[in-house]
């Protein structure tokens, strides 16, 4: 336990769970996101918190235990599984200990079993699939060390959000920045959206709503003569 980067601050989990993954990754410049296969085991699960790392062998469990072991709550586990897909790195089990513990979620680069079970517990798990083979439980691994996961690096004390999209990754020295620029998207697209709505009611009354282009497109296009 006293490896663990120090947990998020609830004001920072807090706004973070008001925002989702697009627009975070937004806020990033459209960076930051893991590989697109790796998404949750069931729609509608979200999970938002302090990254705990881990890595391990291809096909090799050991270190994933210890790993959820270490946890507690605030902490999503995140797993380098290198990929590997050709065997589970963990299941019903692993994932009922996981939840119990107070993990708030677990991101796997690699496959995982027991879909129904995963996908009706509402615990959050995030893999590239599902295949039956178990793993193995030989080590080695390394706990608690800067890894790479979906193609993006994680250092242990990283904000982790996670939902349909897919997942992406702030580093935590840039949290603040991420979070306001993100927060300033939210309300923009807030906005947008109630023009666009207005518009539409507009039109099926018969009236004119006016020019809804946004104003960064037409001047975007005024480069080449339109």
């Amino acid at each position: 336990m006293s490896n663990l980067a120090p947990v998020l601050s609830e004001d920072i989990i807090k706004r973070a769970k008001l925002l989702n993954t697009t627009l975070i990754s937004d806020a990033m410049g459209c960076t930051g996101s893991m590989d697109y296969k790796i998404k949750p085991v069931s729609t509608g699960m979200k999970v938002v918190g302090t990254a705990l790392t881990v890595s391990l062998r291809p096909g090799d469990n050991l270190f994933l235990h210890q790993a959820i072991y270490d946890g507690t709550e605030r902490y999503v586990l995140v797993a380098d599984g290198k990929g590997h897909t050709a065997n589970a790195y963990l299941g019903e089990l692993m994932a009922a200990a996981a939840k119990a513990i107070g993990l708030e979620g677990i991101i796997i680069d690699g496959a995982v079993r027991d879909k129904e079970t995963l996908s009706q517990s509402g615990f959050p798990i995030f893999s590239k699939g599902f295949i039956p083979n178990g793993p193995l439980k030989d080590g080695p691994g390394e706990l608690h060390k800067p890894i790479s996961c979906g193609g993006v690096s994680v250092i242990p004390g990283d904000l982790i959000i996670g939902d349909d999209d897919g997942v992406v990754v702030v580093p935590k020295e840039k949290i603040e920045e991420v979070l306001f620029k993100a927060e300033k998207k939210l309300e923009y697209e807030k906005t947008r959206l109630e023009t666009i709505e207005a518009f539409e009611r507009a039109r099926l009354q018969g009236e004119s709503g006016g020019n809804i282009q946004p104003s960064w497109l037409r001047e975007q296009m005024k480069a080449y003569g339109l």
